[in-house]
């Protein structure tokens, strides 16, 4: 019963190896589940500037669902006016993040969504696209989309943490910072009392561990790391 049912997802391609499967127990969840989980959390699907975090990404399954999600609301608001659409789309971009133990799967999941960008951007403004625009969402990708292991918040070798950019933006321009995944999900009181969060959990701020000057969209790629 067990190769029949290995058998059965092989064919529906969510495993890549019977010894994946065994050794890190990595099955890829079907179009229909993922849409349907999403669905559960639609309204924040559907919100450009709502963040997700895959803990175990894969290839990128949910994360393509959510991208095209968010990239349907910027298309419906902003395709009039090209400078718009840049700056929502790339909102809606760095807004997604994913952590992966298989680093095959970090490369594929980077590649699938940057295929879905650039198939809706060049498919709305083909004489108005421009590479430099190109490669801020390619590094946004690099930035979010992490190799790493989500149990220990560390990399596969444990030899550095997992660190994620966060990205706001403001008139134009983005505004970067990062922060250790350790801290960000360490409850860490802050200093003043009654502060609490809406479910009466005390508040916290982390800590980010290196801030950016602000810079515009165009330019993300040249902080070079």
């Amino acid at each position: 019963m067990k190769n029949i049912t290995i058998d059965l997802i092989a064919d529906t391609k969510q495993i890549k190896s019977r010894e994946r499967v065994s050794t890190h127990g990595e099955v890829f969840t079907a179009d229909r589940e993922v849409n349907a989980m999403l669905n559960l959390v639609k309204q924040e699907t559907e919100r450009i500037e709502s963040r997700f975090l895959e803990p175990a990404c894969g290839n990128g399954n949910f994360l393509v669902k959510i991208l095209e999600r968010k990239l349907a609301v910027v298309r419906g608001r902003y395709a009039k006016q090209y400078i718009d659409y840049e700056l929502y789309a790339l909102i809606a971009v760095s807004s997604i993040y994913g952590i992966d133990i298989q680093l095959d799967n970090v490369e594929e999941c980077r590649y699938r969504l940057y295929n879905i960008f650039t198939k809706e951007y060049t498919s709305l403004f083909n004489n108005s696209t421009t590479e430099e625009y190109l490669q801020s969402i390619r590094f946004v990708f690099s930035k979010n989309i992490i190799w790493g292991d989500a149990l220990t918040l560390n990399t596969p070798d444990g030899a550095s943490p997992i660190i994620f950019s966060e990205w706001s933006a403001m008139s134009g321009k983005v505004k970067r910072r990062d922060f250790t995944l350790n801290d960000l999900l360490q409850n860490q009181p802050i200093a003043e009392p009654n502060l609490f969060s809406d479910l009466g959990d005390e508040a916290f701020i982390p800590t980010p561990i290196k801030e950016y000057p602000l810079t515009h969209y165009l330019k993300l790629h040249s902080h070079g790391e």
